[in-house]
């Protein structure tokens, strides 16, 4: 329960300094919270000042800290089961930009059986066709599977990327939230010159970029995978086509409507960075 207490009004060349004031456990109320300053130690190294000013800034990166963390822990999940199952898909398909031995295997077991079914028929062996297969041929993968694979690597290479600098971006945090040493108004200082770098080095538009660096990621692999499934099932391939442009669509759609719609909430970082470097006028 909060009371009144009446706290005596000083004056200052006839000016009113204080008057009544509420008394409670209201957190905000730091005149309360922390004692008076001494006379002519308003600046002092352990000042009210330095002490309000490290409350409130404590809140504020609380706030702002915490929601950097839980997105960069979520893209660290996304991007370990994405990269994975890239993985899968490039173990697979990389085979096809290397000679197949077990191809050129078969097509000589082939040649042998004709040529032997030919001496057997009393036939000339030069009449066999000749492979042109064989383990000293040049080899050259097709355009598709170069395509394929050069897409899905660049996918891997991104996911893994947004990883390592995900990783980055929690050491980054975690540098700026260690507590220094000393007076108040040190803490003051160390705690401003941080924010500052954080602000002058873009640390919060790099950690925005990185869920834009995975989408990237995401869309390379799907344009690789419709590629993929065109000679194998066009039916499917069409389907999956389909849903990757409905797909990315909707989601660059999502972050041009707040260039022209400032109610709208589809805010990104990258929206914000949209916003900031255009010129159009805004309904």
């Amino acid at each position: 329960m909060s009371s009144i207490d009446t706290v005596p009004t000083r004056h200052f060349f006839g000016i009113p300094q204080r008057g009544p004031q509420v008394r409670g456990n209201d957190p905000l109320d730091y005149e309360q919270k922390f004692p008076e300053d001494e006379r002519y130690q308003e600046l002092g190294f352990f000042a009210r000042v330095w002490r309000t000013y490290l409350e409130e800034c404590g809140a504020f990166d609380i706030q702002l800290l915490e929601g950097w963390r839980d997105g960069v822990d979520v893209l660290l999940v996304f991007a370990g089961l994405f990269s994975a199952v890239v993985t899968t898909f490039v173990v697979q398909t990389s085979q096809n930009l290397q000679v197949n031995y077990g191809q050129v295997t078969a097509t000589l077991l082939f040649e042998l059986i004709d040529i032997q079914r030919a001496a057997a028929n009393g036939s000339l062996v030069n009449d066999v066709p000749h492979s042109n297969l064989t383990p000293f041929s040049d080899f050259h993968p097709t355009i598709s599977d170069s395509l394929i694979n050069g897409l899905w690597f660049t996918s891997l290479s991104f996911s893994l990327a947004t990883a390592l600098f995900a990783v980055l971006t929690k050491q980054w945090i975690h540098q700026y939230t260690a507590v220094p040493s000393g007076t108040p108004r040190d803490k003051c200082y160390v705690r401003q010159f941080r924010y500052m770098g954080l602000e002058q080095w873009g640390v919060g538009f790099i950690i925005g970029l990185l869920p834009f660096l995975l989408s990237a990621s995401l869309g390379i692999f799907l344009v690789g995978l419709v590629l993929f499934l065109v000679p194998l099932q066009r039916v499917i391939a069409s389907i999956v086509g389909t849903i990757t442009f409905a797909t990315f669509a909707i989601y660059f759609i999502s972050n041009v409507l707040p260039i022209w719609f400032p109610s709208c909430p589809y805010k990104t970082p990258l929206s914000d960075a949209q916003e900031a470097s255009s010129q159009v006028p805004r309904c």
